[in-house]
């Protein structure tokens, strides 16, 4: 059932709760804390009273709560230590039953679970990671069991309709609520250029080495861009960088304000990912930008990807990946920036999470 949202409402107060190892928005690389900036300023310009739980740093409208004197990844704080963020927590559900709040809303994992049944507040869970299946057996999966536990209290909102379908777990309160981006932070390019471009956190999921075959089989121009995590230095040095030259070019990892520039400039993104992604904001950024997207059909890419309108989306494997390379300019730069507003702009994330608060604050 829609719900419609009487103005007349007050107007809630809401504690957002972001991981803690970058700042919100990030300074380069970070999809959680993007799409957490851009909900939290969204709020502040209708009028909510917003609270962040975030890393120092942090420039959002928002007030800022920060419970470690830096972020977590200059602290040198390794990405298995909870401790921090479940510090965060406890802070946000202390503030709430003192009666701070009237939504808690968090962007963080599983570690939400161990306090949202020690207030009465409604508190949301946004999935940004996936609850697939992995290589541990279901009832191994400590993860996964802790959601099944809480599966009927948990109010969870997916961020693609493949990511609630694939999920091992079936939840009685969720919803689907696509990510959104401020469309005047990327410009529209209506020509391209004549290369390609890969980017995404580098690792071998994300699809780089089928980027890297692809254009050496067309012996084509392609620019790669994203963050290189200590972890994925080696990966990097023996299976990436031989690959390098003239034509296969490691660009290093882009600020905000260089990503339109990098995504605008390229002839198409070419996304041939391993994995069930549950969105995808590079996409959206992608072709926000104008730049058609070529992705294979894992996870949420035909629900980016209009095929044949936006972009292609091709099955696994390079012959597939090459075809679609080589029709990519039948491909209309301003309909790619069109559909992709139609569905991905801050302002309609912003719409479908504020009628989601006052629907479970109306139960």
């Amino acid at each position: 059932m829609a719900v419609k949202i009487n103005k007349n409402f007050k107007k809630l107060k809401i504690a957002q709760i972001a991981p803690l190892w970058f700042p919100v928005p990030p300074k380069k690389y970070g999809g959680i804390e993007r799409v957490v900036a851009q909900l939290c300023d969204g709020l502040v310009d209708r009028g909510y009273d917003v609270t962040l739980f975030a890393a120092p740093g942090s420039k959002t409208k928002a007030k800022l709560v920060s419970v470690f004197p830096k972020p977590l990844i200059e602290g040198g704080v390794p990405w298995s230590d909870p401790f921090w963020n479940l510090r965060n927590l406890s802070r946000v559900f202390e503030m709430a039953n003192a009666g701070n709040f009237d939504i808690i809303h968090s962007h963080l994992d599983v570690w939400t679970l161990f306090f949202q049944n020690l207030t009465k507040i409604p508190t949301v869970f946004t999935m940004h990671n996936s609850l697939y299946k992995t290589r541990i057996e279901v009832n191994k999966d400590s993860r996964l069991r802790l959601f099944r536990e809480e599966r009927d209290k948990s109010k969870i909102v997916f961020i693609s309709k493949s990511a609630k379908r694939q999920s091992m777990v079936k939840f009685k309160n969720s919803q689907v609520i696509y990510n959104g981006i401020d469309f005047s932070h990327f410009k529209f390019n209506s020509v391209g250029g004549n290369h390609f471009i890969w980017i995404s956190r580098i690792d071998d999921y994300k699809g780089i080495e089928n980027a890297i075959v692809a254009a050496e089989t067309l012996n084509v121009k392609l620019l790669l861009a994203g963050r290189l995590d200590k972890s994925q230095v080696t990966y990097f040095n023996t299976r990436i960088k031989p690959h390098l030259n003239k034509n296969i070019q490691y660009v290093g990892e882009l600020t905000e304000r260089q990503l339109s520039d990098f995504y605008g400039k390229a002839r198409a993104f070419i996304y041939p990912i391993e994995w069930e992604e549950p969105f995808g904001l590079v996409v959206v950024e992608s072709m926000a930008c104008g730049t058609p997207v070529i992705a294979y059909n894992r996870g949420s890419m035909t629900e980016l990807i209009e095929n044949g309108k936006t972009g292609f989306v091709v099955e696994s494997n390079l012959k597939s990946l090459t075809d679609a390379m080589k029709k990519i300019d039948r491909i209309d730069r301003h309909l790619v920036r069109v559909r992709a507003k139609e569905l991905f702009s801050k302002e309609i994330m912003v719409d479908n999470y504020e009628k989601y608060y006052y629907k479970l604050l109306s139960k």
